[in-house]
């Protein structure tokens, strides 16, 4: 191989017989930093982010980071320098974009679980605007923010009942899902958040659900909402802005999700047509700016060949990446260093003690004992679902900037992960 880019993964490409990321070999930085390891093209996540605003070009559109697809904190200084809001989901979440140098005021709360001390520490932050997703939330914000002395800006999430063509786990707008409020609600709970002293309605929002590929369940979304903005409108209540959330898929195994700049244009189109078109709008996209930015970095411990099934068995595992035993997703895996031997087919498995701990089924790879692997797509929804099972520390992370590399989390230690626990000191009789 001379230069050769990796479909879908324009940030890396095999020069010689070498990965790279952006301008930095892939292997040097697991020499560096151990395995597993994340590894973040900065430069990646900028060219996603760039689609967006090319189709919102010359329209009034705030981008909100949805930061639960990766809130690492070198993540979220990326795209706070590049002038983004957050879609934040938890306390935690708003400390790290405030960590990060986020502004408040471009935060957006969702979650259909806040308690009274997140929304009174989100309001004493002045963040931007809650999405509130029932009735019961919209009373207790209320009455927070009455003690506080303030109004909460607020938008209600409406659930529309549209099918995003996607996995049950990660559909969120169908009628049966936990979040939003119910299509045939919105106007009477708008009415009464109209009523609320402690309340100031700002705009409507909407999510569907994540990893989407198709663009007709985005359309089909939008002329919902639309048709909500007109009868709350009717009823004297205005809305400032209308969110129409995230979850636009990436290309994982040949999936080809719409293009974010032509389908925002088809949406921009409807707005048009319907005289919504200089409204102030907000946009949550995640996973779509930066899961092809990241791949995880691991060693093949060893190789156990079967009667049914050959197993290479790798230092990665379902603590660091628990897409494929959540939602049997598929990642690309490709080696850091192509033998030119024969591939055989493999089951690439983690060493914890599970059944269900695999990468990837039935993977044609020429695989030594030793090698290093890289498992693509891996920017979004791993390290934010990361855990210690099997006593394992989380991974080290790396943002890649041109020539330069950066370790935004150092590896996990043993000591990290005991530092809160303490021993009772009983003994045994």
């Amino acid at each position: 191989m001379t230069h050769e880019n990796l479909p879908g993964q324009p940030h890396l490409a095999y020069r010689g017989n070498e990965l790279y990321c952006e301008e930095i070999r892939v292997s040097d930085l697991a020499k560096d930093h151990g395995t597993p390891l994340f590894v973040y093209s900065k430069g990646a996540m900028l060219a996603a982010l760039a689609a967006y605003q090319r189709g919102f070009a010359g329209r009034k559109v705030q981008i909100c980071y949805a930061m639960k697809a990766n809130p690492a904190l070198g993540v979220i200084e990326v795209f706070a320098e590049a002038g983004c809001g957050f879609d934040i989901v938890s306390g935690g979440d708003l400390e790290r974009v405030l960590a990060a140098g986020g502004q408040p005021g471009k935060i957006i709360f969702s979650g259909v679980g806040k308690t009274r001390a997140e929304m009174r520490r989100a309001l004493e932050a002045g963040i931007g605007c809650f999405n509130v997703e029932s009735e019961a939330e919209l009373e207790v914000l209320s009455q927070v923010a009455l003690s506080l002395g303030v109004c909460a800006p607020v938008s209600i999430r409406v659930n529309p009942n549209v099918d995003p063509k996607t996995h049950p786990y990660i559909s969120t707008g169908l009628k049966d899902s936990k979040f939003g409020v119910a299509h045939e609600r919105v106007l009477p709970t708008y009415q009464r958040a109209a009523k609320l002293a402690g309340i100031r309605v700002l705009g409507i929002d909407c999510h569907i659900g994540s990893q989407i590929t198709q663009e007709d369940p985005y359309l089909d979304a939008v002329e919902r909402m639309l048709d909500l903005v007109e009868a709350i409108e009717a009823v004297g209540i205005p809305l400032q802005h209308i969110d129409f959330g995230g979850g636009l898929g990436i290309d994982y195994s040949g999936e080809t999700p719409p293009d974010a700049g032509v389908l925002w244009q088809k949406l921009l189109a409807r707005l048009d047509a319907r005289g919504f078109g200089q409204r102030d709008l907000m946009i949550e996209p995640g996973r779509s700016l930066v899961g092809n930015a990241g791949v995880c970095v691991s060693e093949v411990l060893y190789l156990k060949p079967g009667e049914h099934k050959n197993f290479c068995i790798i230092d990665a595992a379902m603590n660091d990446l628990p897409r494929p035993a959540l939602y049997q997703a598929f990642h690309q895996i490709v080696p850091l260093n192509p033998r030119q031997d024969v591939p055989e087919t493999w089951d690439v498995v983690g060493p914890i003690c599970e059944s269900g701990d695999w990468l990837g089924h039935d993977r044609s790879l020429a695989v030594q004992q030793g090698d290093l692997l890289a498992v693509l797509s891996s920017g979004a929804y791993c390290m934010s679902m990361a855990s210690n099972y099997n006593s394992r520390g989380r991974a080290a992370e790396i943002l890649v900037e041109g020539s330069q590399a950066h370790l935004i989390r150092r590896r996990e230690t043993m000591a990290d992960q005991m530092q809160s626990e303490r021993l009772v000191g009983i003994k045994s009789k």
